[in-house]
């Protein structure tokens, strides 16, 4: 009798153990999606715009990056490091460089994805720079920030020794979550047209902002400019701060607030200045 009750329970286990298998292998087929990768630069090319944005950069802390690029369903793509190796740059910023590349894809889009109504522009870039001041409390996308989670189980799978290789763990996953300051980036092919996100990380976060600006621009996937020096992508910087050719770019208009606590920004779409900050002078304008 003991015996055969010990094996009806061996037998539950092992059933139970292959319905979680099945489970944990559909969820991991689930999560993986081909998308359209293919129509995006690959490793070698991010990792090599990323070394020369990193280069060019001259504010900040002059750290080494991470970069991730996603795809416009926020599978990734690529994910790269400027350093010697991935320990040259901070371990927490290849999450979320890919976490800013997710968020600036899923909230931005291009000119012919939306019809504006009353008269507002159609389409809209919204780079992670543009959300901080948003997300704060009394802000108009107050609470953003807390949805669309990181899946920690593509963020943290396979061997650390293959992190920022052409073979990363994250590539060919949805990767998810929302970051609120500068870094993060919409990716947009000739007319105008949105195709993913790109998310550096490593520095301080308004020079995140600017090398992944540059990175954006090297790999060709800016093209957010009309004929006449007018934004076809209108984005925050373009609207509120009067700067047409870079529609989606960190917009410095935080004043001080004389009660403490976080100032307040004329545009709602503001970002904290940082060390060494850089006013993105010489940030290349956007392409048509």
């Amino acid at each position: 009798m003991i015996l055969q009750v010990m094996t009806k329970a061996v037998a539950v286990v092992v059933v139970f153990g292959f319905m979680v298998v099945r489970i944990e292998t559909a969820r991991a087929d689930d999560n993986q999606d081909s998308g359209t990768c293919a129509g995006l630069p690959g490793f070698a090319a991010l990792k090599t715009a990323l070394g020369t944005a990193t280069a060019a950069e001259s504010s900040g802390l002059n750290n080494q990056m991470w970069a991730t690029i996603v795809d416009r369903d926020g599978v990734v793509c690529a994910v790269a490091f400027s350093g010697v190796n991935r320990g040259a740059q901070w371990p927490g910023s290849r999450v979320i460089s890919a976490q800013k590349a997710n968020a600036a894809n899923a909230f931005s889009l291009d000119s012919s994805s939306s019809s504006g109504g009353s008269g507002q522009a159609a389409g809209l870039a919204l780079s992670t720079a543009n959300l901080y001041s948003a997300v704060q409390p009394g802000g108009s996308l107050y609470g953003l920030q807390h949805s669309n989670p990181v899946d920690t189980g593509v963020a943290y799978q396979g061997p650390s020794s293959r992190y920022g290789t052409a073979t990363d763990p994250m590539v060919g996953h949805k990767i998810g979550g929302v970051n609120v300051f500068g870094g993060g980036l919409g990716l947009y092919a000739a007319g105008h047209r949105i195709v993913g996100g790109v998310g550096v990380s490593g520095d301080t976060s308004c020079a995140d902002h600017n090398i992944g600006w540059r990175v954006r621009n090297l790999l060709g996937l800016d093209h957010m400019a009309a004929s006449g020096g007018t934004a076809a992508v209108p984005g925050p910087a373009s609207l509120f701060a009067g700067d047409a050719t870079h529609p989606d770019n960190i917009i410095f208009d935080i004043a001080a607030n004389p009660n403490g606590g976080t100032g307040n920004s004329a545009s709602g779409f503001g970002h904290p200045t940082c060390l060494n900050t850089s006013r993105s002078a010489s940030l290349p304008a956007v392409q048509p």
